[in-house]
């Protein structure tokens, strides 16, 4: 379920992105906007009316990419299988099987235990 609502918002999350990006670079600044493009914010969309349409676009626009990337981080956290499950399952199923139980009751012999080696005289003269 969350795959078929996780494609969508991602594709609008990129489309939010591309137009903010381009709606930011086409707002008026200090030098009259759209300096890179031959100045043309102000005859397009009038003299005063450039300002209140491009910012309530950016507003808006930027309220989708708040809204989707959100969205999106919740969708990415909320998975129905988290990490611990699935070591558990990876663990549970790797596990040693469990020995016979003549194989276990049958007792080893003890290794013996070694003596230390015998000490060597101090070598004799100088």
């Amino acid at each position: 379920m969350a795959e078929l609502i996780k494609t969508p918002l991602t594709v609008l999350h990129v489309f939010a992105c591309i137009f903010l990006m381009l709606v930011v670079l086409i707002q008026p600044g200090k030098s009259g906007g759209l300096g890179a493009f031959g100045g043309g914010a102000q005859q397009v969309f009038g003299g005063r009316g450039a300002g209140n349409f491009l910012t309530r676009t950016t507003w808006i626009t930027g309220a989708t990419f708040f809204f989707t990337s959100i969205s999106l981080a919740y969708l990415s956290t909320s998975v129905d299988a988290s990490l611990e499950k699935k070591a558990k399952a990876a663990a549970s199923a790797h596990a040693p099987a469990p020995t016979p139980p003549e194989a276990a009751s049958s007792p080893t012999p003890p290794e013996p235990a070694s003596a230390p080696p015998p000490a060597s005289p101090p070598p004799a003269g100088s």
